[in-house]
């Protein structure tokens, strides 16, 4: 195992302390527990948005905490969902009056940790599941489909609507609205290794990839030889696609996401293709975003994520965000 490490149980609690002394104009992080919040917190009123899971997918989700998204995020252990007393603790530092609106995304122990957090807590609370892969229905971590990039779509969408002053219930609401409107695939051409396992979660022959791999190197689809960048797209978009069903004249969002280990390069080049097959479908790219947002440790792949957009869901995308991993009109 090659990774920069001083011991596996010290791993997560080193890469906060660092992540929180880099950013700390924008996030203060907490210990025993761990969790992450604003270093500015929000006015009384707000809403406040906690999320939370495995660590090994930054910047997602601590990354995302700041102005325009996340009040609170919890990092469970690489892969590991975070626990319910690190919600608890959260919920005390961010609760500004207005009720908590929890973003969870489909896996099993991420539900029913954030479940018993809600049972814990004395005020209002909602949840917004996300479930857009379109891979497959069942894995070994869900029931029902996996909820991976278009958690962060949600979080920035939702998190303007609470800037704004927007309900509890009227969050919720956005948020189920986006993850309905959106679809993910991914493929990975390697397999990443978790610190304490110290060796590949799986393994992939170097003529191979997983189609439609999970972002914890869950199987997809199947197991394929590679292909062409060009095939590989196509064949990504068209689930999405089959799945989403966009019309002509549906504006989308074009989300492409590296897993950890691919260059920025392929990625735009990703893009590029995806873009010439949506340009014949007539369909039309609204919003873009590119780069590494919701990754798997070192993992050598890519997913794209498709969301449908209304002039609502344009209009808060477009709001002033500032956290470490996005940041735009501020």
């Amino acid at each position: 195992m090659k990774k920069f490490i001083n011991s596996a149980d010290d791993f997560l609690k080193e890469s906060l302390q660092g992540f929180g002394a880099a950013h700390k104009d924008i996030v203060t992080c907490y210990y025993n527990p761990n969790f992450i919040i604003r270093s500015k917190y929000a006015k009384k009123g707000k809403v406040a948005l906690i999320t939370g899971g495995g660590s090994g997918h930054e910047p997602m989700h601590g990354g995302f905490v700041g102005y325009g998204m996340l009040d609170a995020a919890c990092p469970g252990f690489v892969f590991s969902s975070p626990s319910p007393d690190q919600m608890i603790a959260a919920i005390e530092k961010v609760d500004c009056g207005s009720g908590v609106l929890f973003i969870v995304k489909n896996y099993s122990g991420d539900i029913m940790n954030f479940q018993m957090a809600a049972e814990m807590m004395t005020g209002p609370s909602e949840t917004v599941l996300t479930n857009d892969d379109v891979a497959v229905e069942n894995s070994s971590f869900t029931t029902g489909r996996r909820g991976v990039a278009a958690t962060i779509i949600v979080e920035k969408i939702v998190g303007s609507l609470a800037e704004s002053g927007g309900s509890l219930v009227e969050c919720k609401n956005l948020g189920n609205k986006v993850n309905k409107n959106s679809g993910s695939m991914g493929v990975a051409f390697s397999s990443c290794i978790v610190p304490a396992a110290g060796k590949p979660t799986f393994e992939l022959r170097s003529d191979e990839m997983e189609f439609g791999v999970g972002i914890h190197g869950e199987p997809g689809r199947r197991r394929d030889k590679i292909k062409s960048a060009k095939e590989i797209t196509n064949e990504l978009l068209n689930a999405i696609l089959e799945d989403l069903k966009p019309e002509n004249k549906d504006d989308i969002l074009l989300f492409v996401n590296g897993m950890g280990g691919t260059p920025i390069s392929e990625l735009y080049l990703i893009y590029d293709n995806a873009r010439k097959m949506l340009d014949n479908k007539k369909i039309k790219i609204a919003r873009s975003l590119v780069g590494n947002y919701c990754t798997s440790l070192e993992m050598q792949g890519a997913s794209i994520t498709i969301t449908k957009l209304d002039q609502e869901l344009v209009n808060h995308w477009d709001t002033p965000v500032h956290t470490a991993g996005m940041r735009w009109g501020m």
